[in-house]
């Protein structure tokens, strides 16, 4: 298991992908990397026959056809289906960002291309294994390279229980810099705020005022006197969830149902 912090300041935990099974999904990959590439040489060296190519085209079309094979085929299934190959599809594994997010474009390219040094430089895969176990994620290069890591898809990522921030404090809240304010700082304030019934009055009085002027101190601003350390800490993170997660904008022109009927 891996501890995992999320954009809205979430920590959980994800069974990692081992080497045993990451072997046994790039094996599918690699017999669906064989067969369609076999198809698309067979269709391009029909094409070239046909237009009656000479040898430096038959060349430079096994050079495209190996390229899209090793590196076109994970780069576009990881991208169009945000993570899982078909190999990895039918292991139930999944590429994650480090933050437990969906991967893009940019994270499978990384991938795709960092596959080189992991599998076919020594055509055996050994780089790639021996990273993996020097790595307490099993992570590649690729995956150090892109950020990600390969996880069992079988867990989903919760969802963020939305914190309510008291009226009174909305509009101070809404001028703070949240630039300055960490995943693991935001953590902590949500692990006080869900915890905060079961502490005693000294304790949560002791973390609160401590959890405060830290995080005061990240957003630059100087702490508030008269407020109780849990209003200022639901005040601070539900600002930070609402930049997150903004509403859907307005329609600019609404359209009134009783003009129309």
């Amino acid at each position: 298991m891996a501890l995992f912090t999320t954009g809205e300041a979430v920590a959980v935990e994800l069974p990692i992908a081992r080497i045993p099974t990451r072997a046994a999904a790039f094996l599918l990959d690699l017999m669906i990397q064989v067969v369609l590439g076999a198809m698309l040489f067979f269709l391009c060296l029909y094409l070239l026959f046909r237009w009656d190519a000479d040898s430096a085209w038959i060349g430079t079309m096994l050079v495209v056809v190996i390229a899209l094979t090793l590196i076109g085929y994970p780069v576009l299934s990881e991208t169009l289906t945000r993570g899982r190959s078909l190999g990895k599809m039918a292991l139930g594994l999944r590429v994650v960002c480090a933050d437990g997010g969906p991967i893009d474009f940019r994270h499978a390219v990384t991938r795709g291309l960092a596959g080189i040094v992991d599998f076919w430089i020594l055509g055996t895969g050994l780089i790639a294994v021996v990273v993996s176990l020097c790595s307490p994620n099993a992570r590649r290069v690729g995956d150090v390279l892109a950020g990600t890591v390969v996880v069992h898809d079988r867990s989903r990522l919760p969802f963020a229980a939305l914190v309510i921030p008291v009226p009174w404090l909305q509009g101070w809240a809404r001028q703070l810099d949240m630039t300055g304010l960490p995943d693991e700082l935001a953590v902590a304030m949500r692990q006080y705020l869900t915890r905060v019934r079961t502490l005693t009055p000294e304790a949560q009085d002791r973390l609160g005022r401590a959890l405060v002027i830290t995080v005061c101190a990240r957003l630059r601003t100087p702490p508030l006197n008269g407020y109780p350390p849990i209003q200022i800490l639901g005040a601070v993170l539900a600002e930070r969830q609402r930049r997150a997660f903004p509403p859907p904008p307005k329609p600019d022109h609404a359209v009134d149902r009783r003009a129309v009927a």
